[in-house]
């Protein structure tokens, strides 16, 4: 069965639990606080053929881009989210992308999935979850 294709532009709708997922980041108080009140888009250029993805997450504090092909390890440099660098490897669950960071942080990574116009977003770290829901551009 194919995979689906997650190309397109997203606009964050919902948000939950994010200022705990982020102190379980170790990011200070007055970060977590502005990072909790961006509303980032999503951009999303997926090739289902070779596997390559790249996701750019936009705001008007702080730009976040990540690049890599699907099943393959890469290093990521978490630099603007928290400092931390990880070996990073993102592949699929069923329908839903399913992303691994190790590192200093036991348990980090994050899912994404499609139901509909929406994009699902669940970031997990030390047991700690946190959820943006993002709409489709049209």
């Amino acid at each position: 069965m194919a995979k689906p294709n997650y190309t397109g532009t997203y606009h964050m709708v919902e948000q939950e639990n994010m200022d705990s997922y982020l102190g379980a980041l170790d990011v200070n108080f007055a970060l977590r606080k502005i990072v909790c009140l961006l509303k980032p888009t999503k951009e999303i250029t997926h090739d289902p053929a070779t596997g390559t993805m790249k996701i750019r997450t936009l705001t008007t504090f702080k730009n976040f881009n990540m690049d890599f092909n699907i099943g393959k390890e890469f290093t990521e440099d978490l630099g603007p989210v928290d400092g931390r660098v990880c070996q990073t490897t993102v592949d699929w669950d069923g329908d839903k992308l399913v992303c691994v960071q190790r590192g200093e942080k036991e348990g980090r990574g994050w899912t994404h999935w499609l139901e509909g116009d929406k994009l699902h977003l669940e970031m997990r770290v030390q047991g700690i979850k946190a959820k943006q829901v993002f709409k489709k551009a049209n």
